[in-house]
């Protein structure tokens, strides 16, 4: 993840059976969103971070996973920078049912 410094700016780096893996940094909090159609995967490569729910936060740790459920409100945030490995459908805009002038990211770089 060297290739890159922005935060909450996914980049593809592969795609396989319609799914994109994408490479992410963030820090700091994210819009609350959620995905209609569309599970994500999130795997921490380096740091940590917390995903809220409106009804509970989750802390994923370095090597640890979380998936969120399609139609389930979601933020994630992290108090330091982090990397994250994300697996989700190829169409998945990042913000979901949101758009946020400064994080959509409508066409995500392929590195």
């Amino acid at each position: 993840m060297s290739l890159f410094s922005e935060h909450w700016s996914p980049k593809i780096v592969a795609e396989l059976n319609g799914q994109a893996v994408k490479f992410v940094k963030f820090v700091g909090e994210f819009v609350w969103h959620s995905h209609e159609h569309e599970d994500e995967l999130f795997l921490v490569v380096k740091g940590r971070f917390r995903m809220d729910f409106r009804d509970r936060a989750v802390w994923i740790e370095q090597g640890e996973f979380i998936v969120v459920p399609h139609g389930v409100e979601h933020r994630p945030y992290a108090e330091e920078e982090v990397e994250v490995i994300l697996f989700e459908p190829t169409a998945t805009l990042n913000t979901g049912d949101v758009t946020d002038d400064a994080k959509t990211v409508k066409s995500p770089e392929r590195i």
